[in-house]
């Protein structure tokens, strides 16, 4: 069973300032998943987080809490699928598995605001749809 890990979010600065929100989400910690090249991986909420990367920084929680907000707007299995087709469309596009990852709308919200702790709470609804 996934260890519920409650972890204080910090500005973007290595220096410890007063925490802005706190990220409660399930956090699996393992050698396999995900795959090396990646740090973490949600799937459904659940953050699988590989050993070497372990602890996460803020930045890269902040990162998977922005796609759990993504994953319930779109009631997480439609999530997948228009991450996927998205995905396979973009790779084809950039010739690279690599540049459609990191153009992928989703990751492009994520990775866009990732620093910004602030974001979730001012974020708009379908706020992925502004980096299609």
């Amino acid at each position: 069973r996934p260890k519920r890990i409650s972890t204080p979010i910090y500005g973007a600065t290595k220096a410890r300032i007063k925490p802005q929100a706190t990220v409660s989400m399930p956090i699996v910690r393992n050698k396999v998943f995900p795959f090396k090249g990646f740090s973490a991986v949600n799937v459904f909420g659940i953050i699988f987080v590989r050993s070497e990367a372990y602890p996460l920084s803020a930045t890269d929680l902040h990162h998977e809490q922005i796609h759990t907000r993504q994953m319930q707007e779109l009631a997480f299995v439609p999530f997948y699928v228009l991450y996927l087709v998205e995905w396979i469309f973009r790779s084809i596009r950039h010739r690279s598995f690599i540049q459609g990852y990191y153009n992928i709308s989703f990751e492009r919200e994520a990775y866009g605001n990732q620093n910004n702790i602030h974001y979730l709470q001012h974020r708009p609804h379908w706020g992925f749809l502004k980096y299609w």
